[in-house]
């Protein structure tokens, strides 16, 4: 009779308490818990969000097992976000699991943010199945993934579970970013990004143009976008100071365009370029309804196989760091009680 395996993991990486549970690779429990009081700030204020972490983390934990109807007894290890992250978040997360995994002399193990992010595309969630425009549940390897956050952008040739391969990069700003940073500029309320998926459905993608910076091979670059969209809205205040209340649609119809062909045309090129078809998102911008279209599009005009997350696997949750914990634990690949956060945290090396 085969071993049961039951993961318990926790993210701490920037503002979002989660914790989830996995058992054999299926989840049983994701539970999230955001903070709210960054909003009056227009941005995460770090120390706001250790402190916010430290009330959060034992009642979220708690109502994951409960929701799990797992004892703490039951649970095989604890896998943790080691980063990359917020130094002060990912402590806080990084302390609970190494005293949680003590208590119970359980092994302790590391994850990387965003190789999480990666293989949130093989939690089996009991109530999904397969994508709407894929008949497999899951990616088979070789795949590519195109990983966009507001901290990270790049595209990943994943030849398995730990072998990740960057090829491509942001060589400045992330594609996340330069969502906030636009609506912040329009006077948007953070979090802004989500916002200007909204008012972009309502408007004219080509109502307006703006330049595409370009970057070196599979590269990308979002530093001169913004400046030049910040530039376009300075101008265009100063002859109607209600330029952007009376175009708000169709100017955010219209930067949402221009980063998404930024970030469509150098996938096309890595396809291109290592013949790979299958096709996966990740990261908090993976939710942006834009995004997701043009990929459905590609999959259908192109031949591409999409696979696409469930938008409570695209921003920050435990279930991503649960189920890879599961399969390094299945590697027997353990922390120690020595290992500390890594805000700056390379995918694919290991410090």
């Amino acid at each position: 009779m085969s071993k049961t395996i039951i993961i318990l993991g926790i993210e701490s990486s920037c503002d979002d308490t989660a914790a989830a549970v996995i058992k054999n690779g299926k989840l049983l429990a994701n539970i999230v818990a955001s903070q709210s009081v960054h909003k009056a700030y227009g941005g995460v204020v770090p120390e706001l969000a250790s402190r916010a972490h430290q009330q959060n983390i034992i009642p979220v934990v708690d109502q994951a097992l409960k929701q799990a109807g797992i004892d703490k007894h039951e649970i095989s290890a604890v896998a943790f976000t080691r980063g990359p992250g917020l130094m002060g978040s990912l402590l806080v997360g990084t302390s609970f699991a190494k005293a949680f995994a003590l208590g119970l002399n359980i092994p302790l193990i590391e994850v990387n943010h965003m190789q999480g992010h990666i293989l949130a595309h093989f939690i089996d969630d009991i109530s999904s199945g397969p994508d709407q425009i894929s008949v497999f549940k899951f990616p088979s390897f070789p795949f590519l993934c195109l990983t966009v956050s507001g901290g990270h952008t790049q595209i990943v040739l994943i030849k398995d579970f730990f072998d990740m391969q960057i090829i491509g990069e942001t060589i400045d700003d992330a594609a996340g970013e330069a969502f906030d940073k636009a609506a912040k500029i329009m006077g948007l309320p953070y979090p802004g990004g989500p916002l200007i998926d909204k008012f972009a459905n309502e408007g004219n993608p080509k109502a307006f143009i703006f330049s595409k910076p370009q970057a070196p091979e599979l590269n990308y670059s979002f530093s001169g976008l913004k400046t030049g969209f910040m530039n376009f809205i300075a101008n265009r205040t100063a002859v109607n100071p209600h330029f952007v209340e009376e175009n708000k649609a169709d100017i955010c119809a219209s930067i949402q365009y221009t980063i998404i062909e930024i970030l469509m045309n150098k996938l096309k090129m890595a396809v291109k370029q290592t013949g790979i078809s299958q096709i996966a998102i990740a990261g908090g911008v993976s939710a942006n309804s834009g995004l997701r279209n043009a990929l459905h599009e590609a999959a259908e005009h192109l031949g591409w196989q999409v696979f696409i997350p469930k938008f409570e696997y695209c921003t920050d949750n435990a279930a991503m760091i649960a189920i890879t914990g599961y399969y390094k634990y299945l590697k027997d690949d353990f922390a120690s009680q020595s290992s500390t956060p890594l805000p700056r945290y390379v995918l694919g090396n290991k410090a």
